[in-house]
């Protein structure tokens, strides 16, 4: 159990290392909005006015503008980073001692040139 609440708590600070700040502006837009448009209409309308995209208030279109913004700066992140690996052309060298190949010796191409010997020999 204990370990859950660690696993769950350290992916948690990790979302709200990345995006959390985003995430923590629009829930609060959201909520000010249901409020704000309750005081007019009935909550269902409130609810679907809030989530439906067609009535943006400031606060969203600042953290619509913010995301873009770090998307912006994350591209220009990609582009610029830094390779540490350099790969040359490879070059043969040769070998450092001198080498002969060796043909087999005319006994080894006999032996395999035999018929097998009759009758075939028996497992023990």
């Amino acid at each position: 159990m204990i370990r859950r609440v660690f696993q769950f708590s350290v992916a948690l600070a990790l979302i709200l290392a990345v995006v959390g700040h985003w995430v923590d502006l629009q829930s609060v837009a959201w909520v000010g909005m249901t409020i704000n448009y309750a005081k007019e209409t009935s909550f269902k309308d409130a609810v679907r006015m809030t989530f439906d995209g067609q009535h943006p208030c400031k606060l969203c279109k600042v953290v619509e503008q913010g995301k873009k913004a770090e998307q912006k700066q994350a591209t220009l992140k990609v582009e610029t980073k830094l390779d540490f690996f350099c790969f040359r052309s490879l070059t043969f060298l040769p070998p450092l001692l001198p080498y002969t190949l060796l043909s087999p010796g005319d006994d080894v191409a006999d032996s395999r040139g035999q018929a097998p010997p009759t009758p075939p020999p028996r497992p023990a």
